[in-house]
């Protein structure tokens, strides 16, 4: 009887446990991914980053270490091209001093932002300011996950930054995202 009733406790406090340990997994797991911080790829595999919604570390006495960062939630794995959306005043000229550079993870590229691609009434940006696309490289992703995504550039103002505050290639050009678009093979 002693023996039947301690099996009969054994089994169901093991039950009890697994089950509420796999319902704590669960719920973990669902909300590491519903995080409000994080940023969602898309359904078709593009990953929108713009920097409203960064962690953003501007210094205006020296600019070429601006930072911005994003957490990312990357479903689907494989090669993507990198674009920069730049506002600027100058299409011909964007102003960059320096290179842009892209990380994820380990993963690195860097290049330097010309006028790839122009829109001229683009809801981006109001007049005087034009949104610019620029084609920094290619980058292959190949794990899924939730990965940092980190930009370096001196385009990378702050938040509060006004024109008026400085008259510098600054208030002619500045970064507004960067967006990965996956490659399509043929």
């Amino acid at each position: 009887m002693r023996k039947s009733t301690f099996v009969w406790t054994t089994i169901i406090s093991m039950s009890l446990l697994f089950s509420c340990n796999s319902s704590t997994v669960n719920r973990e797991s669902a909300n590491r991914h519903n995080s409000s911080n994080e940023i969602l790829q898309k359904e078709d595999g593009t990953i929108s980053l713009n920097l409203e919604k960064a962690d953003c570390y501007s210094d205006m006495v020296n600019p070429s270490s601006n930072t911005a960062e994003w957490s990312v939630v990357v479903s689907k794995a494989g090669r993507y091209n990198v674009w920069l959306s730049s506002a600027t005043k100058d299409t011909t000229d964007l102003k960059y001093k320096n290179n842009v550079l892209v990380s994820v993870q380990d993963k690195r590229i860097e290049g330097h932002p010309n006028c790839d691609k122009i829109f001229l009434d683009s809801k981006d940006v109001s007049y005087p300011y034009y949104r610019c696309d620029s084609f920094i490289g290619s980058m292959y992703i190949q794990d899924t996950g939730v990965f940092n995504v980190q930009v370096i550039s001196e385009k990378i103002l702050p938040k509060d930054y006004s024109d008026a505050e400085m008259a510098t290639s600054a208030s002619i050009s500045r970064l507004l995202s960067v967006s990965f678009t996956p490659e399509k093979r043929n």
